[in-house]
């Protein structure tokens, strides 16, 4: 492919979008919010005490509930799962990630409407799925309730 002036200038207009996002406040945020799980003591405590569960679970679930500890193991991971998703640094990770993920959908959805309202963009968010033709919101059917997907 040979390099225009047009592709230059898409690739720079590209470069600068990246740089804007990675200068929002849901990206600092989301840096913030690494760092503060990453960096503490009981958050890290939590969450090697689920990969280590974790391991055990995935042990106890290649035997099902025939294995001597199943009862055991489910109810531990369950418990460590419910330890770390409750953690102040995990929680506020997770809606920083889901913040700029809405961020990144938002911009996914401008672009591709800019180029044709055709065009979608699996987002996974109801918000932007009520934007299709589909009337239950998205559909994976390809047509098949109705809608002209």
């Amino acid at each position: 492919m040979l390099a225009t002036m047009e592709n230059l200038a898409l690739l720079d207009m590209s470069d600068d979008l990246a740089s804007m996002i990675l200068a929002s406040t849901e990206a600092d945020q989301y840096r913030e919010c690494l760092h503060q799980m990453t960096t503490s003591l009981p958050t890290g405590q939590r969450i090697k005490r689920l990969a280590k569960i974790k391991e055990q679970y995935d042990e106890v679930q290649r035997f099902g509930r025939y294995h001597p500890d199943y009862k055991e193991v489910n109810r531990l991971a369950r418990q460590y799962k419910r330890d770390v998703d409750m953690d102040e640094h995990v929680a506020a990770f997770r809606q920083a990630e889901m913040d700029l993920q809405s961020l990144l959908d938002e911009i996914s959805f401008i672009l591709a409407d800019a180029v044709s309202e055709n065009i979608k963009v699996p987002t996974g968010n109801p918000f932007f799925e009520t934007k299709s033709s589909c009337s239950t919101g998205g559909c994976g059917s390809g047509g098949g309730c109705g809608c002209s997907a």
